[in-house]
């Protein structure tokens, strides 16, 4: 009975963590290299730093390094599912300094620059920082082998 419980609990979970691990992964090292690198029409370092400096959060460069780098990193490591719990926590929060400094005052919606994306990006992380990468993943492999 206990066999049957934990494959109808776990049967998919590898799968279902992928599925928003990737393409979540994939949006954030976007947005990340936007800031990092000025990919994908962004202002990279320094143009970020100015806007961040701009609405109030100094020192802009830093803040542009620290935002970009969580989102560029923690998104290649929610791809490769490895060490998918801290990266997801620091998504989680970079979404939440995101909200509360730039989008709360928007209201919701993202056409007026509000937070619901950011929300979204959020949720998924706080999902996998509390269900881990699942069973296709690195950290899984690396748990079978130690």
């Amino acid at each position: 009975m206990k066999k049957l419980i934990n494959s109808l609990v776990s049967s998919n979970a590898g799968f279902a963590t992928l599925m928003l691990r990737v393409p979540v992964g994939l949006i954030l090292m976007a947005h990340g290299s936007q800031k990092l690198f000025g990919w994908f029409g962004g202002y990279g370092l320094a143009g970020t730093g100015q806007w961040l400096e701009s609405i109030g959060l100094a020192p802009g460069e830093l803040m542009a390094f620290l935002a970009g780098s969580g989102e560029f990193f923690g998104g290649l490591l929610l791809i490769l599912g490895l060490l998918v719990r801290p990266a997801a926590a620091v998504v989680t929060f970079t979404m939440l300094v995101a909200i509360a400094t730039v989008h709360i005052h928007n209201g919701l919606f993202m056409a007026n620059n509000g937070y619901e994306y950011a929300l979204s990006l959020a949720v998924v992380a706080a999902s996998l920082l509390l269900s881990g990468a699942g069973k296709v993943s690195v950290d899984s492999w690396l748990a079978r082998k130690i």
